[in-house]
């Protein structure tokens, strides 16, 4: 069988949990990946300039970032972490309602601010839960998680397709009315009207048509999120967590939490008072307190620090490339047209999607620390390439499909590894998805700067320096892994020996006390 019996024991095992957890995921993907073929209809909406629509995902971000870091907190029980997760993926379909009426762009960017705060929440609760629930074996299961991502990720530029406006604000080039010639067509005029239409024809009105016509888009994607909220409300029921329907049969964890304590009573106190000090997967900010790093070896500190720095710097290229790419190609020395521009950054979250989809079945095969070597090697030489052969058009449409391939799985699988090298007692899990929302909110607005102020060229130079001290960072992980590895293995050696002495100077005294008793024998 392609995959072993106990994983698949495992998915039966918890099956509605993690399936839960990756519909929560559907609904980050299809949040993540709406503004950016929005942006230009939200600006008509609001009225504003593309300087301060960009604001609009920062705010995002930013919030994003929050929501990861305090994400945390909502796991000391199974009720807080479900009903965090309903919470927050009611709010995104509520956000995805009210977007159309959102008339200002300071409305509009308090709109995003939230929808990244429940956002952040989702992907810190949903990382933590998976990890709780398989642990070692969590790799593959992380994969399939992430993989949800993208999979929202491409279906949210599907759903918003057919009601963008051909137009905008009536600035465009003329080649505006070719842009998406097709689907949205269809939906807005008869066929006879539409190929008479001109971009010097347009009437001014005609653009308030195509701002209206938008709002659909968004009831969709509202629509299209409602049921993950209700999953997760059916899962609440289930464990008989919801007050209003109190039930006699035992929650479905309660086998597992009696497991779990019987395993500890067995290992004593000292396990307990490891995991408090390991500070455990809380929020980041519990993570950070002097009295939980107190005592711990400087290779357990690193690890945290070395791990999120590399997803600092990769996830940063997700969201620089998804970002910015299309701006490279229309400028020079590319000049694509846009029309062609406008399908790299759909064939990028394609890729990604396929790539985590593909590392489903590699992540059983091999271990979090090879397809990472992979990954990284891989990202690096493809951006080298595409440095090499900045002026091919063909070159830019396969790099961005190998980047995305090659990124697709670094954050899974860096979620993988340096939980299992903590064995799980850290708080990995809260400082990675922090730093890979803080990276990717940096390097949108760093790289977007030096675009500006350098040129377009500057933007794979950019991608190329972050992959290389994404490289470095990961190089140093390896290292304080052994590090980490020895202390363990020098502290367990000091435990045995201190283990046997004691039992040594047992035995030497009841052998004491035998030898007496047999003299006494021997006297008498």
């Amino acid at each position: 069988m392609f995959i072993d019996e106990r994983i698949v024991t495992l998915f039966k095992r918890n099956a509605h949990h993690t399936l839960t957890y990756w519909s929560v995921f559907f609904s980050f993907g299809l949040c993540i990946a709406f503004l950016g073929p929005t942006i230009l209809d939200l600006q008509c909406q609001t009225n504003s300039t593309l300087s301060q629509i960009t604001w609009v995902f920062f705010a995002q971000q930013f919030c994003l970032m929050i929501g990861s870091s305090v994400g945390g907190v909502f796991k000391r029980t199974l009720f807080s972490a479900l009903a965090a997760l309903f919470v927050s993926a009611l709010l995104i379909s509520v956000i995805f309602a009210i977007i159309p009426v959102c008339n200002n762009v300071l409305i509009l960017a308090i709109a995003m601010a939230v929808s990244g705060l429940a956002m952040g929440i989702i992907d810190t609760i949903a990382n933590i839960q998976l990890v709780t629930i398989y642990q070692k074996d969590s790799a593959i299961f992380l994969q399939a998680l992430h993989f949800f991502i993208g999979f929202g990720a491409l279906v949210s530029p599907l759903i918003a397709d057919p009601f963008l406006s051909e137009t905008g604000c009536g600035n465009h080039t003329g080649n505006g009315t070719e842009i998406m010639h097709h689907f949205r067509s269809m939906l807005r005029y008869s066929p006879i009207v539409e190929h008479n239409i001109t971009q010097s024809h347009v009437p001014h009105d005609g653009g308030e048509n195509e701002e209206s016509i938008v709002q659909y888009a968004f009831w969709i994607m509202a629509l299209i999120n409602l049921p993950v909220p209700v999953a997760v409300l059916f899962l609440m029921y289930r464990e008989q967590l919801l007050p209003c329907c109190p039930g006699s049969t035992p929650r479905l964890l309660d086998k597992d939490e009696l497991a779990m304590e019987t395993q500890q009573g067995a290992e004593g106190p000292d396990l307990e008072q490891k995991e408090d000090e390991a500070g455990g997967h809380g929020s980041i900010f519990s993570c950070c307190q002097n009295d939980n790093l107190r005592g711990l070896p400087a290779s357990f500190i690193m690890i945290h620090i070395l791990g999120g720095m590399v997803l600092f710097m990769t996830d940063g290229i997700v969201g620089a490339y998804a970002g910015f790419v299309y701006t490279y190609a229309v400028a020079p020395p590319m000049s694509l047209p846009n029309k062609t521009a406008g399908y790299l950054a759909s064939i990028f979250w394609a890729a990604i999607t396929a790539g985590r989809l593909l590392s489903i079945p590699l992540s059983y095969r091999f271990q979090p620390v090879r397809i990472l070597m992979f990954n990284l090697a891989g990202a690096i030489v493809t951006v080298l390439m595409l440095l090499i052969f900045h002026t091919s058009s063909i070159f830019l449409f396969v790099g961005t499909c190998l980047c995305g391939l090659f990124l697709s799985s670094i954050f899974p699988c860096m979620l993988a590894y340096t939980e299992d090298i903590l064995d799980y007692q850290g708080c990995a899990t809260s400082v990675l998805v922090t730093s890979a929302g803080m990276g990717e909110m940096v390097m949108q607005v760093l790289v977007g700067s030096i675009i500006q102020t350098e040129g377009s060229y500057s933007f794979l130079l950019c991608g190329m320096i972050i992959a290389c001290i994404g490289f470095i960072f990961f190089i140093g992980l390896l290292l304080f892994h052994q590090m980490h590895r020895n202390y363990l293995t020098g502290t367990s050696k000091k435990s045995a020996i201190e283990e046997v002495e004691p039992a040594a100077d047992q035995n030497g005294s009841a052998k004491t006390e035998q030898t007496e008793n047999d003299n006494t024998v021997t006297i008498s």
